[in-house]
């Protein structure tokens, strides 16, 4: 679906249950590629990527104050809401007496080369709030590609840069994770 349409049934999701009936199907594929990616556990019992899409996607449209002006601002939202969900499951995992028997989930940071391929949702999560505190715009930036599989030139144009400058906090963001996640 082209991301005019899908910007138009977004404008559209506070209206009615019907636009966000086929907002499902125009996301969807990017949101379930999206979370293959970041499921580094799936394999071994972890979290099902349909299952992660599908928990996300409600939290999204169940808003009553959602209003997404594009494809890039819903994804933007998206992105935060994987890692939040990525963070609690996490959360909730560590909190069962021993681990409860459950999996310990972890995401594949290969695509970002900042360390350990399997990283914890939460201390990934730490890295990237301590980041902000300095470097707001660079942690936001490896929000959107890392959680929301933006493209450079996407992630760019949400944050109102030139792909350059993106590039250049894209290179700090990952040496700045790579010497705080690595071993």
């Amino acid at each position: 679906m082209p991301p005019d349409d899908i910007t138009r049934l977004l404008a559209n999701v506070a209206d009615g249950r019907e636009a966000v009936d086929l907002l499902l199907p125009a996301v969807y594929t990017e949101l379930r590629h999206r979370a293959e990616g970041l499921l580094f556990g799936r394999d071994r019992g972890g979290a099902n990527p349909t299952s992660f899409v599908h928990e996300a996607y409600l939290k999204l449209v169940d808003q009553t104050r959602a209003s997404y002006k594009s494809r890039l601002h819903f994804l933007a939202v998206a992105a935060l809401a994987m890692r939040r969900l990525l963070v609690d499951r996490a959360r909730h995992d560590r909190a069962q007496k021993r681990g409860g028997g459950a999996v310990r989930e972890s995401v594949d940071c290969s695509t970002l080369g900042v360390g350990p391929a399997a990283t914890d949702p939460i201390d990934l999560d730490a890295a990237l709030t301590k980041l902000a505190a300095t470097e707001p715009r660079a942690a936001e930036l490896v929000q959107l590609r890392f959680f929301g599989g933006l493209t450079m030139d996407e992630a760019a144009q949400h944050l109102g840069v030139s792909t350059p400058t993106a590039e250049r906090d894209w290179r700090f963001a990952r040496a700045w994770l790579y010497r705080e996640l690595a071993p």
